[in-house]
């Protein structure tokens, strides 16, 4: 993970509101895709980004993708931007 991928993935609002969903637990894309007024396939292509950045990830549950915040990534870019203010 590139910490340019993470920014650049983040600068999107869509993107943003697909991760504070996910800070309430898993959904799957299906769940994702009734809260937005896109196509469903702008939602998978940001899914994929999101997933590039190593900010989420997923698994196959039957027919379903299920996918869920990968917090530590969050994490790792907060300590970056403390440590930016010392």
């Amino acid at each position: 993970m590139a910490l340019q991928d993470t920014l650049q993935a983040l600068a999107d609002p869509t993107r943003r509101k697909i991760l504070n969903m996910l800070k309430n637990g898993q959904l799957n894309a299906g769940e994702i895709c009734e809260q937005f007024d896109v196509s469903t396939a702008a939602i998978s292509r940001h899914l994929s980004v999101l997933k590039n950045a190593d900010l989420i990830r997923d698994r196959r549950e039957g027919k379903f993708i299920i996918y869920e915040l990968n917090a530590s990534v969050l994490e790792e870019i907060m300590m970056w931007i403390s440590d930016l203010k010392d």
